[in-house]
């Protein structure tokens, strides 16, 4: 079954948890004691509904508080996909979960609520949905049930948001709006009763005709090597094989590869997943490759197709996302992990600070703060294999780590 994985954000009081709830009960998603539960707290607050918003806030705080601290992950399904939800924070102090839940998926949902319409976090969703190259964004303008359910506010909102969409750099992003009510049901998996004006499809009928292709799906194939096969049996004495997982395109028998940072030219001769053999392995194919050649290949090498070889450089410029409480200077040293691999890292130079709000950058910036956005540029002690994070989000991403912790603490996008 195919999987669709999400990312939402949303304002304090949005309705971004109730938002979620209300698809789990509707598709019929939750089990028996977490609606008992639901149903039970409903009642011991005195309220005349169920409030969903306790089918996802898991941490005590988020339930005292009614607000998302930490970036959880919500499994449902249909009779069409699977999807997993990252249900992340949209608070300014939590810029780097948000950025940690939206890493992997291939859609957003952004709320605004109907009362409010975009805000200042609203610019700073988009911003980040913008810098993780997520396609199709669904603005769900929620809470329409106390704006008298008002076509002309949601048009207000709508022709606000166009306006936040004209400044972005991201072409062909797919942008779609639907007037919903978490609360009341309205157009989240049931056509509102209420808002005939809207034509439009309910927000699970939108998210079941989405195209799954995955995110990673570039024209150019990337292999890092994770591990060499020598097994230690008579039967398979003579056999070397190279473990991982294809990023982008395919990978064939017979096709002539480059193994980097050798760049030494061979072909592929096997490729096999669980004892079998295959003729090919397409993109998130996790398998193993025996090359012709007998090369030396290790841990942390990457095989790639002659034809579409990456950049290989000690230095260059990326987008960072700073996730730590203890501030970046230039001149700072870091392990940089690019996939598997990991190398010593220099901050040369913070370039600017990025306003998550469009309005431009900041210059003359000394430091980075915990949850700062900026353009540095790095040297490493020796290249790495990249492209940029525009043409491939899995070679063009890699994570920062303290040395001394060992905690990671920036994700960067190479540019």
């Amino acid at each position: 079954m195919e999987v669709l994985k999400i990312a939402t954000a949303g304002s304090v009081d949005d309705g971004k948890s109730t938002l979620i709830g209300r698809l789990l009960y509707d598709t019929k998603s939750l089990t028996e004691d977490k609606l008992e539960a639901i149903e039970r707290s409903s009642k011991q607050k005195g309220y005349d509904y169920l409030d969903f918003s306790l089918a996802t806030d898991g941490l005590v705080a988020e339930r005292e508080q009614g607000i998302t601290i930490d970036v959880a992950h919500i499994y449902f399904s249909t009779n069409t996909r699977s999807y997993i939800i990252a249900d992340t924070p949209g608070h300014v102090e939590y810029t780097r979960n948000m950025v940690t839940g939206a890493s992997t998926s291939q859609a957003a949902i952004i709320l605004i609520d109907a009362r409010h319409g975009v805000i200042e976090q609203t610019y700073r969703h988009f911003f980040i949905n913008n810098l993780l190259r997520i396609k199709d964004v669904i603005v769900a303008i929620n809470k329409m049930d106390l704006v008298a359910f008002s076509e002309e506010r949601y048009n207000e909102i709508k022709s606000d948001f166009q306006k936040l969409v004209a400044k972005s750099d991201y072409e062909n992003q797919n942008i779609t709006f639907i007037p919903v009510s978490a609360l009341k049901g309205d157009n989240v998996v049931e056509s509102s009763t209420i808002m005939t004006w809207y034509k439009g499809q309910t927000l699970l009928e939108h998210l079941e005709k989405l195209d799954t292709k995955d995110i990673y799906n570039n024209g150019k194939m990337r292999f890092p090597v994770q591990y060499v096969i020598r097994p230690k049996t008579a039967e398979f004495h003579d056999y070397r094989g190279y473990a991982g997982k294809v990023y982008g395109g395919e990978i064939k028998v017979g096709d002539e590869v480059v193994v980097l940072p050798s760049k030494t030219k061979t072909r592929v001769k096997e490729i096999n997943f669980n004892g079998k053999k295959y003729n090919s392995a397409a993109r998130r194919s996790s398998i193993s490759v025996v090359l012709e050649n007998d090369v030396n290949v290790s841990r942390g090498d990457m095989i790639v197709k002659v034809n579409e070889l990456p950049k290989i450089e000690k230095q260059f410029t990326a987008t960072l996302s700073w996730m730590c409480n203890k501030e970046l200077t230039a001149g700072a040293k870091y392990i940089l992990q690019h996939g598997v691999h990991k190398v010593l890292a220099k901050v040369s130079a913070i370039n600017n600070k990025i306003e998550t709000d469009f309005s431009g950058v900041k210059t003359n910036i000394s430091s980075l703060q915990m949850n700062d956005i900026a353009s540095v540029s790095l040297q490493l002690n020796k290249p790495i294999f990249f492209d940029s994070f525009k043409e491939h989000r899995t070679n063009g991403a890699f994570i920062l780590i303290d040395s001394q912790t060992n905690n990671t603490v920036g994700v960067g996008f190479i540019r």
